[in-house]
């Protein structure tokens, strides 16, 4: 009524309003009732329970991270950090074949051991997870009413749907057709219950803790075909998957399968790491070769995407016998391990060195003898800190750039310095070269490329990548200007939430779900990372934090204001529509 002022439970004064949608930025104060966006005006006369000052601030959609493995940490970390502090409000889980639910009480060691070999959690935290409240999915999806921070949206995962139903036999054969039967009333269930559609890996890097593939790797196509077609019945949600060929760039054969399954399920396909020689390499080695196979796809009504990482690694390395990096090289992994005087030994012993000098560069590419994920190569290894003072003009140099100098090998470089210095010297795996960039550019302005990812609750002793978003806005947007404001926070809001089907996040409008992230974009931008031991079990972790992100804000409650969480919980599990 005219003469009455309006009353909000939230307003959110002098802020620039960028939707979500590409339009461009506005002028306007938010006013925020009920958990839905109520009015977008000048507000100056309006009141409300409480008031956030957005002078000099952008007002932008929260963002959507398509990509976690938050599902084990959200059942004691409500708010998915640290995700949340870079201005995520919506997280994708379960993610590469297997999630916490469904899994029977006497599969949940089996189940926590392929999250402690795939993505690196600690048995310690995991311990933490309550497995005692759920078994089915929807049983899971259920306890997190009332228990979130953050929107929580879940994949159901194809190792979780094979162990159930084969057990031991799940990672040693194929399904027989009743079995496949099975597996898809459970998917179809999944669905039912909330499920942000399946996942699934073939990629022979994915083990579980015995040495043994993960239950999805020894499925016929024919079974995976099977439940994107049960998928395909929803015609909502999403297939997430890592073909087999993903390490070492896609083959054709890969490229036909993915198209079928695009053609059966009718939803969104997303694989990761397209273009690249395996799915973290930047898009270079076969990047042509992609975007014709993107176009062929497309031309058939395929909907196949891939996730692009577009934030660069920029990880600490400290040789010694909690270094994660070079499982792949058998012998420096081995070396690390060693009690000093048999290390040091070792370092000394002219056969030791002869086969250890090139053995990085010759990691192990054979998935019989384990891992194939590849270590820090000698071009994107830089010295960090030296513990003696007479190696300080090795600061900041790549080793590669020192073993030309010294014209020495690359490995002898390294070795003789851990040696001199007795494993004191810190290192940093730090790949952006103009290589890199060049790629990553043209790479993300393909429309089928999804600009991410954190991969959120997973490989925390290695780095934390939560603030890829972060690094995006500030690099790629406002300091490259790769992406007009509006377009880039588009690229990271309306573009995933639509690709996952949730239809009511992803932008700013009346009558939406107020979630928002406030920023500067003066300041906005990746800052420093720590190591902390904050998990249950005093387990450590890398947290990547920020600068410049104002207010997290889910469902019209802030959740991160000021840098600091809150104590609201109103985040809520999200479903492809």
């Amino acid at each position: 009524m005219t003469g009455v002022a309006e009353h909000f439970d939230l307003l959110i004064r002098n802020g620039i309003v960028v939707d979500g949608t590409g339009l461009p930025r506005r002028r306007l104060d938010v006013g925020i009732r009920d958990g839905k966006i109520a009015k977008f005006a000048h507000l100056e006369n309006a009141t409300a329970d409480s008031e956030i000052d957005a002078k000099g601030c952008i007002v932008a959609p929260g963002i959507v991270d398509p990509h976690t493995h938050y599902d084990p940490q959200i059942t004691f970390d409500p708010y998915a950090t640290m995700s949340c502090y870079h201005g995520v409000t919506t997280v994708l889980a379960g993610n590469c074949g297997f999630s916490v639910a469904p899994c029977k009480p006497e599969d949940r060691e089996y189940l926590k051991g392929i999250f402690a070999r795939v993505e690196d959690m600690d048995p310690i935290a995991l311990a933490a997870v309550r497995w005692d409240e759920f078994v089915t999915f929807e049983e899971f999806i259920k306890t997190r009413t009332g228990r979130l921070g953050v929107n929580f949206a879940c994949y159901v995962g194809h190792s979780n749907l094979r162990r159930w139903v084969m057990g031991d036999d799940s990672h040693r054969r194929a399904a027989t057709e009743d079995e496949v039967a099975q597996m898809r009333a459970m998917l179809a269930e999944a669905l039912e219950a909330g499920a942000a559609g399946l996942s699934s890996s073939a990629a022979a890097v994915h083990m579980d803790i015995n040495g043994d593939p993960v239950p999805s790797r020894l499925a016929d196509r024919s079974e995976f075909l099977a439940l994107a077609d049960e998928l395909g019945k929803f015609g909502k949600g999403s297939i997430t998957f890592l073909p087999a060929s993903s390490i070492g760039g896609l083959d054709d054969i890969d490229k036909d399968y993915l198209i079928e399954l695009g053609l059966r399920s009718g939803v969104p396909i997303i694989i990761q790491g397209l273009g690249g020689r395996n799915k973290v390499d930047a898009p270079t080695a076969t990047w042509e070769a992609s975007v014709k196979f993107l176009d062929r796809a497309t031309a058939a009504g395929a909907p196949v995407y891939s996730l692009l990482i577009s934030r660069p690694f920029d990880r600490p390395v400290i040789f010694g016998p909690n270094c994660p990096h070079y499982p792949a090289v058998a012998s420096w992994h081995k070396m690390m391990r060693l009690p000093k005087e048999e290390r040091d030994a070792l370092l000394r012993d002219p056969v030791a060195r002869d086969e250890m000098r090139d053995a990085v560069e010759k990691y192990n590419r054979d998935p019989t003898k384990g891992t194939m994920l590849p270590p820090p190569l000698w071009v994107a290894l830089f010295v960090d800190s030296v513990a003696d003072p007479k190696n300080a003009a090795l600061q900041g140099k790549s080793v590669a750039d020192i073993a030309k100098e010294a014209g020495k090998a690359p490995g002898d470089v390294v070795l003789d310095l851990l040696l001199d210095e007795d494993m004191q010297t810190e290192f940093r795996w730090q790949t952006e070269t103009p290589e890199w960039a060049e790629a990553v550019k043209t790479a993300q302005y393909d429309p089928r490329m999804i600009i991410g990812v954190s991969d959120g609750g997973a490989h925390l002793a290695k780095d934390d990548g939560s603030d890829w978003s972060s690094y995006f806005l500030r690099s790629w947007v406002l300091d490259r200007g790769a992406w007009s404001l509006e377009e880039g926070i588009r690229q990271i809001t309306q573009i995933p939430a639509a690709l996952l089907g949730l239809v009511d996040r992803g932008t700013l409008r009346v009558t939406g779900p107020a979630d928002i992230m406030i920023f500067d974009p003066e300041t906005i931008g990746p800052w420093r990372k720590e190591f902390a031991r904050d998990l249950p079990g005093n387990v450590g972790r890398f947290k990547a934090w920020g600068k410049g992100v104002k207010a997290t804000i889910v469902n019209g409650q802030p959740i991160v204001l000021d840098g600091a969480l809150t104590t609201n919980l109103p985040g809520t599990v999200v479903s492809p529509a």
